[in-house]
This record gives structure tokens, sequence and C-alpha cells, in this order.
């Protein structure tokens, strides 16, 4: 029997659920985790406010730590709101001779704006916790806090990630979630190396209470079962942002993360399989389709609620084709992760446009284009020549840079209905049909065919 590892959280609790022990629960029982806790503070508070603090007593902090330490296999540790210079020697005493990685989220104030570190526990972070630590997580204002300067810029934040660096963790993620930005880019730094940009699209949402504590627990729960620190930080960003967008209000004011948005593309699983079969099916049955599917074949894609990776998509394992009778083919079953190309291209559109869910690529010519235009759907195309020399490292591949830029060209990116590929030396042309769903999708095709 498979066990989880267990991961140990020593923060504060919300009695909104939204942040600290809470949220570090339920994400490291979501990531596989068995989760223990440690709690240095009790809260009053919801989703506007915190109207109480109440100190946990340190040698009771102490009596916690003792009980799980002396019995528990820990495989990685976090700690959030610490609330006080006796509390952070408290814990930094009894952490000093681990043997498992530890994640320093310097909680300072709640998103509702509550102090939760006294001012004269800063020092004391600094010069008993910091020294221990693995990996350092503080937002703009924490880290302006603890270097004294003023981050407007990307130097400003390197300047910053050295000074911290200096300061005795091994590595340091300081969280752009702050900065006024199109993107989230957080910066990870270590020791001798330049610091890296690790980039997010933001998430057009208000619920943000306990993004610091949910992405620091994932990170734990991700070094727990033996992942780098990279590797950690990256899958703890993805987590984070499936949980932004599956995140709805649960209260008056800002609301939290989902953190079981893991459970719920889990369950959605079958059901999108069983979609995406139908559809084929339904594909396959419409007159002439033949004609649409290029040299490459074609493939129909359907994606998890919240994807962020090919991984989330399904498509027909051996694509969609046809014999020279005209009749279609559908090679393989649906299987998720079978169409890296077709997946990419609806994530890249779906940063755009978050409703569409389905994709499917058809032949491109004379005809088709015509048929297409007469439909009256919004189009967006890319040349394949325009791509920048270091496009496949930055963007990861021509799918996800063609897709971006004709959509960024297009002036109304939300409403494109396909994305014409030019082409080029060796490359098929190729249009890409975008749909929120299958049936959509269905509809949009009989209407290039009725016109074809």
């Amino acid at each position: 029997m498979h066990q989880s590892p267990s991961i140990l959280t020593i923060a504060g609790s919300d009695s909104g659920g939204g942040a600290g022990i809470q949220a570090d629960l339920k994400t490291i029982a979501m990531l596989g985790g068995f989760g223990a806790s440690v709690i240095t503070a009790l809260t009053a508070q919801n989703t506007t406010a915190v109207t109480g603090i109440h100190p946990v007593p340190p040698q009771f902090v102490a009596q916690q730590l003792s009980a799980v330490l002396s019995d528990l296999t820990v495989r990685a540790a976090k700690t959030g709101m610490l609330l006080s210079g006796e509390i952070i020697r408290t814990v930094a005493a009894a952490l000093a001779s681990r043997n498992f990685p530890l994640v320093v989220d310097p909680v300072c104030v709640a998103q509702s704006g509550a102090r939760l570190l006294e001012e004269s526990a800063v020092n004391d972070m600094v010069r008993h916790l910091f020294p221990i630590t693995d990996l350092l997580t503080p937002n703009i204002p924490e880290a302006e806090l603890f270097t004294g300067l003023t981050l407007k810029s990307a130097q400003d934040i390197c300047e910053a990630a050295q000074r911290l660096l200096a300061m005795g963790p091994k590595a340091v993620l300081i969280k752009g979630g702050h900065m006024d930005s199109p993107a989230s880019t957080d910066w990870y730094a270590t020791p001798g190396q330049k610091p890296l940009p690790l980039m997010q699209s933001r998430v057009d949402t208000q619920n943000l209470h306990g993004t610091g504590c949910t992405l620091s627990a994932a990170i734990a729960a991700h070094l727990g079962q033996g992942h780098d620190m990279l590797t950690s930080v990256r899958r703890a960003q993805a987590y984070l942002h499936a949980a932004l967008r599956a995140s709805y209000p649960v209260g008056a004011g800002g609301g939290s993360p989902n953190h079981a948005v893991p459970l719920l593309k889990e369950q959605a699983r079958l059901g999108v399989l069983d979609e995406l079969a139908e559809a084929g099916r339904q594909l396959a049955l419409l007159p002439h389709f033949s004609r649409l599917i290029p040299e490459v074949r074609s493939n129909l894609v359907l994606a998890l609620p919240y994807a962020s990776s090919a991984q989330d998509i399904a498509a027909f394992s051996g694509r969609i084709t046809c014999t020279r009778r005209g009749e279609v083919i559908l090679a393989g079953g649906p299987e998720f992760g079978a169409s890296s190309h077709m997946a990419r291209v609806l994530l890249a559109a779906a940063k755009f446009n978050p409703r569409l869910t389905c994709a499917l690529n058809i032949l491109c010519n004379e005809d088709t284009l015509r048929s297409l235009k007469r439909t009256g759907m919004t189009c967006a195309s890319f040349d394949r020549a325009d791509e920048p020399a270091d496009g496949l490292g930055q963007h990861g591949g021509t799918m996800d840079w063609g897709t971006q830029a004709a959509l960024e060209t297009s002036g109304t990116p939300r409403t494109v209905d396909a994305v014409v590929d030019l082409g080029g030396p060796g490359k098929e042309a190729m249009i890409r049909v975008l749909a929120t769903d299958p049936k959509e999708l269905l509809a949009k095709v009989r209407r290039i065919l009725d016109l074809l």
C-alpha cells in the first residue's frame, strides 16, 4: 500500500478556513501528503478581516513540535505565521538539527492588512530562522521589509534576492504577485546563480486569501515526495494557478484558492474521455468530413476543467484519418496526453479565452479558407517565418508561439474561432478550429462543410 509522506506545517489557525494551518493541510492532502501541524496562534478571522489573535504559549509550541518530531518521520516542513520572537526562537531551536527540507514563508501581514508578525520579531526571524532555511518565500512587501529596498523592477528584485541569500537561506523565491505587470513572475535565486524568473499568467480573481500559505505548503509537499527544489517550486506554482482558476467566493470578502482542484480534475477524467469519444463518432459521421483531413491527419482534443498541461488534455491516440474512399477512421481511443501539438494550441488559446476546452486541426487550402471566410467566423493567422530565432526556447514550441502571436495580433483574441497556420518548409499549412465545447466545435465544422 502506498504511504503518503508526512509533511509538517508550523503556522497560525485561520477560523475562516482560507489560509494558515487550514490551507496548508488541505494543500498537503490534495498533493498526496499526510499533514501534521504545530499551531502557533489562533486567529478570529473571515474573508473580510482579522478581528482577533490569540498567541499559543511558546512552551506549548515546543511541546507540539516534540510530540510530532519524536514520532512521525517528517519528510519536509514549512512555517507560516510565527507571530513572536519567542516562538521563532523556539521553532528554530527545534528544527536546527533536522534531516528534512524546510520552507519558510515569512508571513508578516494578512491579505486583509492585519499584522501577523510582531515588529520586534523581525530581527529574530532573520537571525535565528533564515540561516537554517532551505527555501525562503517572501512576497514583495516582505522582501522590502527584510532588505530595506523598494522593489519596482526586475533589477531591484535581483538585488533583494542577493541580500536575502546573504542572510543564510539556501534558496529564495520572491513572489511577484504584488507587482503591477501583465504576468505574475516569481524569482528563484540560489547562491552564485542569476535569479531565474518563473512566469505564470495572471488569474482574474479576487480570491487571493491564503495564496502564500498554499504555495509554500505545496512546495513542502513536493519536496517531501523527493523532488528537487526547483521542480517542487514549479509544480507548486502550477497547483496554485489551477486552484486560483477554480476559486469562488465563500463570503463577503475575497475568497481563497480552491484547494480541491486536483480532485475536481480527477472526477472529470472519465466524463471527458466519454464526451470526446462521442464527439469523435459524430465528427466521423459528418458527410464529406474526410475532405477536411490534412496529410498529417486530424486530431480532436478536449480539456479537463482547469487544464494546465498536455496531460490534462485528451485526444485520439492514433489521430483521425480516412481511407481513399472517404471513410473516416478514429485511430486509437481517447487518451490524456495523446496529442502534444494540439494540446499546446488549446492551452495557448485558453490563456486568452479561458472558456475554450476543445480544438480540431483541419486541412488548409484555398477551398477551406474560402469556406471558412464565408462562415463569418473570426480567424487569426501566423506565419512561421516570423518566429523569433529563440522562439522554441522562450515559448516552448512553434504551436505555443504561433497561437499566441495569432491571437495577440487579432485585436479580439477572446472571439477567435480558428487559427490559420500558413505552414513552412516541410510543415503543412493548417487550420485549427477552437470551441468552448464539442457541440460548438461540431457546429463550426458543419458550417465549413456546408460551404465547401
